[in-house]
């Protein structure tokens, strides 16, 4: 029998008020796709965080190569040949793809030692490359390349490394179809030549085709390791959340004479939208279905006055809305929940309850212009409680928290600023099959509160789950509408190719 490649055993890993990983252990074998999954804060990241030398374990034991060893940092990793490729990478668009694949070990021109000698770093970056047939020219800026290209350079300088195990993390989460089945090529190809693969996903129907094997771990334990052939995405899923999964769907109608909430007539910019329109309704949820670069979220951000529009207009409550910026939009009862959260929706370094309070600040403020902790506290607890936000204290930065939690961290400071309108763009992307689940009666609870939702999401069976009523984008047009009870996969994919052939 083969001896592992890695092997961790007994780890355990706390933090101040957090026991993030108990006696979890992880095996992977050489040429092996080796999938770990778990809900959000189950302890994959710490686990996998450790084996890198980002985190030091506090009990256990690595094996590697059939010797213990000590991973104080990153770099100790990369010599090891220990390779990890985030979810959110880690390139400088303006560097060239060679110069990304060897920063800090680029090669110097024979007697200038001050200059690159940037062809032979093209032509060793060539040579990575067509090794297993990725298709980039070296010379051309990172910021050019396609996300699933990057990701591809990404892969390329770990390589460069000589890595023996190299970890995916969430790698298609930003994928097209096309582009997933060119990285799983890839992988196959590095399992060929002898490589261990560990494979971080939350797409679960993603394990049968390109996965060996699947350890799942619950609240930083393990859980169990098993074959992937033998074992089904139920058995995987009731392992991952010891408890029942909320199924409930919003196919219910919504009543024709209900209050329109929002109007948007002729809204236009460029090639991006042209003459968009629609309706929504107090308690419904409006799913906007289309391909990636079809327009939604374009649409989002213009109701939100994050971006400028050429021509269109907005009503709210019958009430035509003049929305130049989203402080305009938030007085009118219109929130939005960015598809990048962390980017545009979180303040990262703030408490879970600064960053709740931040949109409603002015109604925490003394005479003085201090915040009143106890006012703010009170209201906080009671939105962590209703949104069941998973957080040991108030004072807790939400760069720590799951990505469940970081998402219903910014429903609760929306519903504090009591918005009636919210736009959750892919409101579930990133986070597990557990989150989504609550995810999804949380957006029914609103709905039945009387808030008024649209959902922007690039999956088909998340619409068809959540909507009351579905719009479908193409190249920036609504090309389809379509009721509930009549909508399937097959229908929303005419409509999100219907091309307008007169352009």
């Amino acid at each position: 029998m083969k001896e592992p490649l890695v092997l961790m055993e007994g780890i355990d890993k706390s933090f101040p008020g957090v026991r993030a990983l108990e006696n979890c252990r992880f095996e992977l074998m050489p040429g092996e796709i080796h999938a770990l999954v778990g809900e959000n804060g189950a302890g994959k990241s710490t686990l996998m965080k450790i084996l890198t030398g980002v985190f030091q374990k506090d009990a256990g034991h690595i094996i590697y190569k059939g010797k213990e060893v000590r991973i104080p940092n990153p770099r100790a990793a990369q010599e090891l040949g220990i390779s990890i490729v985030h979810q959110e990478l880690n390139l400088m668009p303006h560097l060239t793809v060679a110069q990304n694949i060897f920063i800090g070990r680029e090669t110097r021109r024979k007697g200038f030692s001050l200059f690159l000698d940037e062809e032979e770093m093209n032509r060793r970056a060539q040579e990575l490359l067509e090794m297993f047939h990725m298709r980039i020219d070296p010379r051309i800026k990172v910021q050019e390349l396609t996300v699933a290209k990057q990701q591809m350079v990404e892969i390329a300088k770990a390589l460069s490394f000589n890595a023996e195990v190299l970890i995916m993390d969430e790698p298609t989460a930003t994928l097209s179809e096309a582009e997933v089945g060119e990285l799983f090529q890839i992988l196959r190809k590095l399992r060929e030549k002898g490589m261990g693969i560990i494979y971080i996903s939350h797409r679960l129907e993603e394990l049968k085709e390109i996965a060996d094997r699947v350890t799942v771990m619950r609240d930083g334990h393990y859980i169990g390791t098993l074959n992937i052939q033998e074992v089904t995405i139920d058995r995987i899923i009731s392992m991952m959340v010891g408890r029942n999964i909320y199924e409930t769907s919003s196919k219910g109608r919504i009543d024709a004479d209900a209050e329109i909430v929002l109007e948007v007539k002729n809204l236009s910019r460029g090639r991006e939208m042209k003459n968009v329109g629609f309706r929504l309704r107090k308690g419904e949820i409006l799913g906007l279905a289309g391909l990636v670069g079809s327009g939604r979220t374009e649409v989002a951000r213009a109701i939100f006055g994050a971006d400028p529009v050429d021509s269109g207009e907005i009503y709210v409550k019958g009430q035509k809305a003049h929305i130049k910026s989203p402080s305009d939009a938030i007085r009118h009862g219109i929130a939005y929940l960015s598809e990048d959260r962390r980017r545009y929706g979180l303040m990262l370094g703030l408490s879970v309850e600064d960053n709740v309070i931040l949109p409603s600040m002015k109604d925490f403020l003394n005479f003085n212009c201090f915040i009143n902790r106890k006012k703010s506290k009170e209201k906080c607890e009671e939105y962590v409680g209703k949104l069941r936000i998973k957080t040991p204290t108030l004072a807790q930065k939400v760069k720590n928290l799951s990505g469940g939690n970081q998402q219903k961290v910014i429903v609760a400071k929306w519903l504090m600023k009591n918005c009636d309108i919210l736009i959750f763009d892919e409101p579930t992307r990133g986070i597990d099959v557990g989150a989504k689940s609550e995810i999804y009666k949380l957006l029914n609870e609103l709905a039945e509160e009387g808030k008024s939702i649209i959902m922007i999401s690039s999956e088909l069976p998340e619409i068809l789950r959540m909507s009351h009523r579905i719009l479908v984008m193409c190249e920036g047009r609504i090309t389809g509408e379509i009721n509930a009870q009549e909508a399937t996969e097959e229908l929303v994919m005419k409509y999100a190719t219907m091309r307008n052939k007169n352009e």
